[in-house]
């Protein structure tokens, strides 16, 4: 069909034209901004194929554009695929096999051991930090990661009836976790904020740490630096309402949406600034804190899974960026701690780099850890983060 052959022809072109310096989310939905002639299902098709070629990163390296394109839609593929018959017709459906399966059979039609594959898909795999299946993440890249919810205290039989009512499917994680498709419109069925936050399921996790906090105080001092959107701050809200909240983060812009969140979210009173703690010569608020939240900047190689073009384009050079963000960060927070406060830091990241080596120059500052741990998704279609909770 013509029209599946315009579709790989576009897909082939758009991936030459792409140099990764935006998300390809973002690049992909300017370009076709400006290139109106395309309809909302080429949009769809023609996005879904580039993905499906960066899935697979930097493996197949000498395959044709085309070639690996049509092999990361075979490998990511769950249903039988009209598109992947017309072009690979002796090719088997990819819907009666396991990815194992899909595997290897795509090893041996280019001639590669599985293994090798693996090992391209994610090339990083020396820098994992401990205790993570290499194999097993490489894998996770392959398979689109679920959308979680985090349904907020008193509201679970209220989001779970209005997903019902909707008739869209929705699995019961934990008691207020919900994972639902990518490609359901949520704010069109609950109110977001206010009776549920988008927040991925090992984001989620992180309040596990909560429950190592103890603070004999009626109301605790939290500041939580790197706030963005402000999610872990709604979070321990809700854990421990009675808190004394101040956020932080380098933009104006940034925390605009954390105030629209909070806003929703019935959180009324906190202080918040604007402050670049990556600078040296920043001195962080005189307060003392009984909680300081560190979400830092990071490479993200934890959630590579929904911008799999990082694949690619990323450079080990960039850990190196990153490690000297957080060292500079978390040497300006910490100073802010009360005596006996507690420092949870928290990464995106598999890198050892940004995870364990920084809970080791935490502890030379002088505090001591109180728990550390890989907070795995890659057998959960989650994002892989890390966190590692600290005292003065």
């Amino acid at each position: 069909m013509k029209i599946f052959e315009h579709h790989l022809r576009n897909a082939s072109d758009l991936i030459g034209q792409y140099k990764g310096t935006i998300p390809f989310s973002a690049w992909i939905k300017n370009y076709f901004k400006e290139h109106k002639k395309f309809g909302s299902k080429d949009r769809k098709q023609i996005s879904h194929l580039c993905f499906c070629y960066f899935r697979l990163g930097k493996a197949l390296a000498n395959a044709a554009v085309n070639e690996k394109i049509l092999a990361g839609l075979f490998l990511t593929s769950v249903d039988s695929n009209d598109f992947l018959n017309y072009f690979k017709p002796n090719w088997k459906d990819p819907a009666i096999l396991s990815l194992e399966e899909k595997l290897h059979f795509v090893a041996n039609e280019f001639h590669l051991s599985e293994k090798d594959i693996l090992a391209e898909i994610f090339s990083w795999q020396d820098e994992l930090s401990e205790g993570i299946a290499a194999a097993a993440f490489s894998t996770s890249h392959l398979i689109q990661p679920d959308v979680f919810l985090r349904v907020r205290p008193g509201n679970e039989s209220k989001v779970v009836g209005k997903f019902n009512a909707a008739e869209i499917p929705s699995n019961s994680i934990a008691p207020n976790t919900l994972s639902v498709s990518s490609a359901v419109k949520i704010d069109d069925i609950v109110q977001l904020n206010k009776e549920a936050v988008i927040q991925d399921l090992n984001s989620q996790n992180v309040a596990s740490f909560f429950k190592e906090i103890n603070v004999e105080k009626k109301v605790v001092n939290v500041w939580d630096c790197c706030a963005a959107s402000g999610g872990k701050s709604i979070m321990f809200y809700d854990y421990k309402k009675n808190i004394n909240l101040t956020v932080s983060d380098i933009r104006n812009s940034i925390l605009a949406n954390l105030h629209e969140r909070f806003r929703d979210a019935g959180i009324p009173k906190y202080q918040s600034f604007v402050l670049d703690l990556s600078d040296p010569q920043v001195k962080s608020p005189a307060k003392n804190f009984d909680l300081i939240i560190a979400d830092v900047p990071c490479s993200g190689s934890g959630t590579w899974g929904r911008t799999p073009e990082q694949l690619s384009f990323f450079s080990t050079e960039k850990i190196v960026h990153y490690v000297k963000l957080q060292t500079n960060i978390t040497a300006n927070v910490v100073e802010a701690l009360a005596e006996s406060g507690y420092f949870l830091y928290i990464t995106c990241s598999v890198f050892k780099k940004e995870n364990e080596a920084a809970v080791k120059r935490l502890e030379e500052k002088g505090l001591t850890l109180i728990k550390m741990q890989v907070l795995a998704g890659y057998d959960k279609k989650a994002d892989t983060m890390f966190a590692a909770l600290l005292r003065k």
